[in-house]
């Protein structure tokens, strides 16, 4: 098993190219089951939660062909319909194989994902869109069993809770389904809006693109025609190196950016005292005088996002004073926070509200990686603790982060794999 090593106190300089979002490119090659001929997706990151998603459309039977970040999904020979446990239970995404595969064969059997232990994600959200459709749902098993007799019809469906798989999912479903179907209370992240955006290109009369409600017509089961597809920049993947700039206090720049995607991001970092220069999709972080302490409160896009909550949590150990994190999206996200103690961070937890008293000096030592976002917060604080610090189970690490010792060391940070 791999870890990293990270040797402490070094300043960063220079400029790194962010990766294709792995969340976008997760429900484009779920986009595949509702294609026909070839479906190309370019810019796609190297990363272990892409290579699990490709060797699940694999096992349903579909032609891929994956060389280095350009994939190629040709499902006319799908053959299977169900999406089993054995793969499944490695990441939650996973789920969003139901409504393609719904909508295009009528039925379908997907396992109740696994992945990442930072709480509850229930389906159930899910089902109610399919059923919503026409679709008679259940759980049996441990799987979900869907079908739909004849073919799924348009209706409207109303999200209790903001959901942005269970937004992916429905429109999956309903652009395939007789009719139109409305989803109010829809997720608005830019991972969304990529694949609104996809289907809209593919002819589908879509409105509503990137706001709360939409709107889409079927195609009554016609199969898709798409053009080859460019992922959209990971803006977590930014946010992150935004973070290894800004707990060292150093300027360094990002390359391949969306600016709007990362604006909640960069207005807590001016906030904190950091300057910015931007231009040609390039983003640099400028030193600050001082480290302000800072107030955050997690939420849905366009607010500020719960996959960087750790790395703050991270930079706040830097701030001189009281900062305080309200994480509102799940309720296990604070795992790292005693990982980050061992190196010696002040973080006090008063249910879903952290409070951490920023200025001391963390030192190195061993820790443990308990999700994606924690283990990236982890490298951060290493990045700046007195001496070096080893970091286990960086399997979390490799799902979402794309080559991230070899980039942080092209800044100049100390960072090793090894093997245990």
């Amino acid at each position: 098993m791999d870890y990293l090593e990270v040797q402490g106190g070094h300043s960063l300089s220079g400029e790194v190219e962010i990766s294709g979002a792995k969340n976008s490119a997760l429900s484009l090659l779920a986009l595949s089951l509702i294609s026909k001929g070839d479906f190309c997706l370019k810019n796609i990151p190297n990363v272990a939660d892409i290579r699990t998603f490709i060797n699940l459309l694999s096992m349903l039977g579909a032609d891929v062909k994956h060389e280095g970040n350009t994939c190629t999904i040709n499902t006319s020979s799908i053959k299977s319909t169900k999406a089993v446990y054995d793969i499944v239970r490695k990441m939650r995404a996973s789920i969003l194989v139901l409504g393609g595969l719904l909508s295009r064969f009528g039925h379908c059997e997907v396992s109740l994902p696994g992945g990442c232990a930072i709480g509850a994600r229930p389906v159930d959200l899910h089902i109610k869109a399919m059923r919503s459709l026409g679709a008679d749902v259940e759980v049996y098993g441990g799987y979900i069993v869907a079908n739909a007799k004849d073919s799924l019809v348009g209706s409207d469906i109303v999200f209790d809770k903001i959901t942005v798989t269970g937004t992916s999912n429905a429109l999956m479903a309903a652009a395939l389904a007789k009719g139109r179907t409305k989803i109010i209370n829809a997720a608005k992240e830019p991972e969304v809006v990529q694949l609104m955006e996809a289907l809209r290109d593919s002819g589908l009369s879509i409105s509503g693109i990137g706001s709360s409600e939409i709107e889409i017509e079927g195609s009554a089961g016609e199969l898709l025609s798409f053009a080859p597809i460019s992922v959209i920049p990971d803006r977590i993947e930014a946010g992150t190196y935004l973070c290894a700039g800004a707990i060292t206090n150093s300027s360094i720049c990002i390359k391949n950016i969306i600016y709007e995607h990362i604006d909640s991001i960069v207005a807590k970092l001016k906030e904190i005292g950091f300057g910015f220069e931007y231009y040609d999709s390039k983003l640099c972080i400028l030193p600050a005088r001082n480290l302000n302490p800072f107030r955050i409160t997690t939420t849905e896009y366009p607010g500020f996002p719960t996959d960087m909550q750790a790395q703050f949590m991270a930079l706040s150990t830097q701030c001189k004073g009281a900062s305080f994190i309200k994480e509102t999206l799940f309720e296990n996200r604070f795992m790292h926070v005693n990982e980050l103690q061992r190196l010696g961070a002040n973080i006090a937890i008063d249910g879903n509200i952290a409070q951490i008293e920023g200025g001391g000096e963390l030192i190195g030592a061993d820790v443990m990686a308990t999700d994606l976002r924690a283990s990236s917060a982890l490298v951060l604080a290493s990045l700046v603790a007195r001496g070096v610090s080893r970091i286990h189970r960086i399997y979390h690490l490799d799902r979402g982060y794309e080559r991230l010792e070899e980039k942080l060391s092209s800044l100049g940070a100390y960072v090793k794999r090894l093997k245990e």
